[in-house]
């Protein structure tokens, strides 16, 4: 299987604010409704698959879900099909939103 990095929450902020890195939230509708990181593009799991080429190949790319189990499946498959710098957010929006990162409607 195709590698994939961990990212912290600690870390990510350095990521975002290089403009070099695209978040991918794939957790459903209903759990993005209540909120998700600011600027993520809202890409549930289940349509991974199909909408994988929508996502920009020259920036690293950060899976994040509720607490990380939804997201390390998404990020190997990202790997797995070729896509390059991908990263699963380690503890998902929970360890963001604990760490005081913001979330956004």
């Amino acid at each position: 299987m195709a590698e994939f990095k961990i990212i912290t929450v600690s870390e990510l902020p350095n990521l975002i604010a290089s403009g070099k890195a695209q978040l991918v939230d794939v957790r459903t509708d209903a759990e993005i409704a209540r909120g998700r990181i600011k600027g993520a593009i809202c890409l549930p799991l289940h349509l991974l698959p199909l909408r994988l080429q929508d996502l920009d190949a020259k920036k690293a790319t950060v899976f994040y879900c509720q607490v990380g189990g939804r997201s390390a499946q998404a990020a190997a498959f990202a790997a797995a099909q070729g896509l390059g710098d991908v990263y699963n957010l380690q503890g998902g929006i929970m360890a963001w939103a604990q760490s005081g990162g913001e979330i956004v409607a």
